[in-house]
Order: structure tokens, then C-alpha cells, then sequence
């Protein structure tokens, strides 16, 4: 049995800041990862490397995306040591004011003044950098952006990719002051998403989890975590079994002094329920499952009928537009031949009114259509002749998340939630895909789960709330997960907004924010006890900085409005 003073639940963005401030501040930190563990060279050459790509224990599959159907929604998720960040596209954006103002978190403090250094520090830890180039789908949307009277809002995106005077060179730590890896430049190859092979993509593995297992701390890849339960005398048994397939497992248990859940939204709050519902932390709030946010978002495409134009070349997203003050679009890539997404593309097909569903209206316009359809459903070249549209809002809709019974035990699935009900078509992505297929000559299309009314999401948040009281929320503003000491919750759950832009950078300036607040081992915690009225409190200087202070992406404490 192995102790730690902290262990980790998840490795991604939440898990990675997690795990290396904590053993900056000389806690024994142990980080438990469900997915395996990859080199650079290990990652898919396409999405049609199964075994590489998806993750699918069961089916002998432990790749880097996990894919989840739920009742309203359809989930895109990373797995492996590195979490979302080896499948995300790198896009890193600070949301706009509504997140901030957002009501059913903007009573507790004053987010946007208090994540304010806290997002500079994600910046630099992430690499951020404006993409320098304009691509191929980067072109259309310009185009796009000046006829729908919004060129204004057209620009290039903020992403986490280290670039050079030549793509594919081999570089010195460009980052951490020769603390962090040797890097190669980005080549604009598209393949972001099924993992970055070239070593251009800042992922978590190339920073704060680099610079974590350096500091001590210890990662179990393939380590499923399935009870978490109070110990006698204090602290925690963490019981695991070994990521696989099998009927019989390799059983395994941690012990803990706190900790820390950072599965991402899906899996902290699969967990979370399931923990509540057996009894092992009966103490949850009853708010769990509230607010979990789609980003109200959709993922639909535009196929082009016929065109030399390369389309895959460029970072996974290069540039984005604001159709209106609420909706953000960004054409997204994938790298030449990773066309396996493009067999869940379906026609394109709006809300009908009347009393016709929308599968029935899906099957009319597959027949004024037909003409188009060998081509739109062709998975050959997808990637270089589509252009993927993310559309994401900032509009107050949610879902709720529960455990619901079935033959064969119980699931995690989802009803329409707080505010208004989570959207299952978005008129302004359907307007801007024709606009785009009017500019590619292309054949817009959804996919065919948008034909019964299930959206997709990359970007899965929330579901444990913030909130003062546990009335109010699952865990508090320090991110201490209420009615259980010693346990906390610092990952996408914890953003309890739809933020209209990716969340990979708010979920990074949230974590280091969190864990900025902990005290150094063996000091008093400078945080009010559980239960005690919030106050914004100065951060804890670690005591052995993994970064040089004359590093670019050196730890810079905020001085600001502490009381």
C-alpha cells in the first residue's frame, strides 16, 4: 500500500497544475491516470489507428479520446497521461464578460479581477502564442466574416504550439529556462488532435507535468480509481484497478492524507456520483450534476464538392469569428488522413416546425440532397476537403447529471438543467456552415446524432459548482469539496459557466488559483476552515520553485486586492 500526502485523480489540465504546485510546496503528490502513458512517437499517425486513438478498454483499445453518449449530449474527451490536453486543439482564449458576470457564481467574488494574474501565469506556463500564419480555411472565413457584416471580429487565434523560423527544428527548452524539455517546431501538419508527433503541441506533459514528475511527484498510468473512502484516524483509502478490459482486474490501494478529484467534468462527476450513491462520501452535496455546461455548442462541417485546396494544413483551429455578441466560430482541422469522424457527418438539417420531427426532416433533405450524398459521406480526403466549424455560446443554458438504473447497473445520463434548456441545434452555426459552403462550393452537414436532437461537445464543464454553502454548491470557493475534509475538486467541473470560447485556459488559471492558495507542507493554511464565510486571501510562494525566476514562464505571485 502506498501513501501520499496528495493523490491526483486525473492527469489533464486540472490534475497537471494540481500536481506540480502541490510538490513545489513540498507535498508528496501521487497522480492517478486512467489512460496509458505516450511518447510522442506512440501517438496515432491518423484517427484510423484505433487501438491509438480511441479509448475503449473493453474492445482492447486505450487511445487518447474517449467518446460518450448521454441522454442530451454527445462527449468528446481525452484520455492518457496528459488528459485533455493531448487531444485539445490547442486553443487557448480568456472568456468574455458574461462568463464572469455570470449569476450563479458572480455573488461570491469578483472573478475576472481575481483570475487576472492567474491567467497570465497559465499563459506563459502554456506557451501562448498568436497563430502566424493564415491558412487555407482561415481564407474562407475572412471571406465569410466581411459578407456576414462581422469582418471586424475576424483574427487569428491564441494557441499553445511552440513555432520557429523552421518548422520541424529541434530547439532548447524554450520555456522554463532549461528546466522544461527540448522542443520541436510546429510543421503545420492538422494532426493537433489525434496527438501532436512532432512535439510542436504545448501539452501538459511538455510543462507542468514535465515539471512535476521532476519535483517528485509520481504518475500510475492505466489506474482506474473506483472507491475513494474516509480512513480511521483521517485521511483516505484511494482503491484502484488496473485499466483493462478484463472480468478480473489488478486491484490496488493508495492511501491519501487529501485528495484532489481532477478526472475533467465527465469523470470527476461519474465518479463523484457514484461514490455518493454507495455511500462511501454520503456527504455530497445535493448539488451535484447542477450546471454541467455544454459551452452551448456545436460541431457541424462543410465538405467541399470538388478542390485542390488542402484544408488540413495549419494548427487544429487557426482563426475565429463572433457571428453576434453570444456565438464564436472556429473552423477546425484535422490532419491529412485522419478522416474517421467524417462517417459521423449527416446532411445538415434545421429545427422543423410544425409537428415533423427532425429525423423525418433529416430524411427530406437527404432526398433534395441526393445528388451530394456519395461525396458527403465518402471518408476518403475528409480532412483536407472539410472545414469543421466549432460554434460555442455564452448563453445560460444547462444540464443536470444523475445515476439512472438499468438491467445492467447504474449509468451516469443527463435532463435539461438550470436557465434555459440546453440547445439542440444552433441557428447561427447552420447559418454561417451554408455561408461557408457558399464560399468552398461545400456541402454543409451535422452529424447524424443532431438528427435526433443530441448535440455534440468537446468541451463537456461543470456540475460541481462553486458555491459558499452546500446548498449553494459542491465545493466552496477554495475548491474544498463540501462535507468531506480533505477532499477537493480543482478541474473543468468546477467552471460553472458556458464561456463561449475553448475552457483549456480557464480551466488552467481556475487550477493554479486554487492550488496558489494551499500553504507550503508542514505550515498553517492561511484558508478560512470549511463553513466560514469566503474572503479573498494572499497566494503561498512555493517553497522550491520548479522554474527559474528569470524563466519566461517563471511562478509571479498576484499582489493584488488580497484582504
Amino acid at each position: 500500500m502506498t501513501h501520499y500526502d496528495v493523490v491526483v485523480v486525473g492527469s489533464g489540465f486540472g490534475g497537471s497544475v494540481t500536481a506540480l504546485r502541490l510538490s513545489e510546496k513540498g507535498y508528496k503528490v501521487g497522480v492517478l491516470e486512467a489512460g496509458r502513458r505516450f511518447a510522442d512517437d506512440e501517438l496515432p499517425t491518423t484517427s484510423w489507428k484505433l487501438r491509438d486513438y480511441v479509448f475503449n478498454p473493453v474492445l482492447g483499445c486505450y487511445g487518447l479520446l474517449r467518446m460518450a453518449l448521454l441522454k442530451d449530449v454527445v462527449v468528446l474527451s481525452g484520455a492518457g497521461v496528459g488528459g485533455g490536453s493531448l487531444v485539445y486543439a490547442n486553443t487557448l482564449y480568456q472568456p468574455p464578460k458574461a462568463f464572469f458576470d455570470d449569476p450563479h457564481w458572480s455573488h461570491v467574488t469578483d472573478w475576472a479581477d481575481e483570475l487576472t494574474p492567474y491567467y497570465d501565469q497559465a499563459r506563459r506556463m502554456l506557451g501562448v502564442a498568436t497563430y502566424p500564419h493564415m491558412s487555407p480555411s482561415d481564407h474562407v472565413m475572412k471571406a465569410v466574416a466581411e459578407k456576414m457584416g462581422v469582418g471586424d471580429t475576424f483574427g487569428p487565434t491564441d494557441v499553445g504550439v511552440l513555432f520557429g523560423a523552421q518548422p520541424g527544428e529541434r530547439v532548447a527548452d524554450p520555456y522554463f529556462g532549461g528546466a522544461g524539455p527540448e522542443r520541436t517546431t510546429c510543421t503545420d501538419c492538422g494532426a493537433c488532435m489525434t496527438g501532436c508527433r512532432v512535439g510542436a503541441k504545448n501539452t501538459t506533459v511538455k510543462n507542468y507535468l514535465y515539471l512535476a514528475e521532476k519535483a517528485g511527484a509520481e504518475v500510475h498510468p492505466l489506474t482506474t480509481v473506483v472507491d475513494v473512502r474516509p480512513r480511521p484516524g483521517g485521511g483516505y483509502d484511494v482503491r484502484t484497478r488496473r485499466t483493462n478490459g478484463k472480468l478480473r482486474q489488478d486491484r490496488q490501494t493508495f492511501t491519501a492524507d487529501q485528495v484532489v478529484f481532477s478526472a475533467a467534468a465527465l469523470g470527476t462527476q461519474r465518479l463523484l456520483h457514484r461514490l455518493k450513491d454507495r455511500g462511501s462520501l454520503p456527504r455530497i452535496s445535493p448539488r451535484l450534476g447542477a450546471l454541467t455546461r455544454t459551452n452551448s455548442e456545436a460541431i457541424i462541417s462543410v465538405r467541399a464538392r470538388g478542390s485542390d485546396v488542402d484544408y488540413s494544413r495549419g494548427v487544429a483551429i487557426t482563426s475565429s469569428i463572433h457571428v453576434d455578441e453570444h456565438t464564436h466560430v472556429e473552423p477546425v482541422r484535422y490532419g491529412r488522413g485522419s478522416n474517421l469522424l467524417g462517417l459521423m457527418q449527416a446532411i445538415l438539417t434545421d429545427m422543423p416546425t410544425g409537428r415533423t420531427s427532425r429525423l423525418a426532416a433529416g430524411v427530406g433533405q437527404m432526398w433534395r440532397h441526393r445528388r451530394d450524398l456519395a461525396k458527403l459521406h465518402d471518408p476518403r480526403h475528409w480532412s483536407e476537403e472539410s472545414i469543421v466549424l466549432l460554434v460555442m455560446q455564452s448563453l445560460d443554458n444547462s444540464l443536470s447529471t444523475y445515476l439512472k438504473r438499468r438491467p445492467w447497473g447504474k449509468v451516469l445520463t443527463t435532463r435539461q438543467g438550470i436557465g434555459e434548456a440546453n440547445p439542440v441545434w444552433i441557428p447561427q452555426a447552420h447559418q454561417t456552415a451554408r455561408a461557408v459552403g457558399e464560399e468552398m462550393d461545400g456541402i454543409p452537414g451535422g452529424t447524424w446524432a443532431d438528427l435526433v436532437n443530441i448535440p455534440m461537445t468537446g468541451h463537456l464543464v461543470g456540475g460541481c459548482p462553486i458555491g459558499t454553502t452546500p446548498e449553494k454548491g459542491v465545493i466552496d470557493p477554495y475548491h474544498r469539496l463540501h462535507g468531506h475534509e480533505g477532499l477537493h475538486v480543482i478541474d473543468g467541473s468546477a467552471v460553472a459557466a458556458n464561456l463561449g470560447v475553448n475552457p483549456s485556459l480557464t480551466i488552467t488559471a481556475m487550477s493554479e488559483r486554487a492550488v496558489a492558495m494551499w500553504p507550503n507542507k508542514g505550515e498553517p493554511d492561511p484558508r478560512p476552515a470549511p463553513g466560514e464565510e469566503y474572503r479573498r486571501i494572499a497566494p503561498v510562494a512555493p517553497r522550491s520553485p520548479a522554474v527559474p525566476p528569470s524563466a519566461p514562464a517563471a511562478y509571479r505571485l498576484p499582489v493584488v486586492g488580497v484582504s
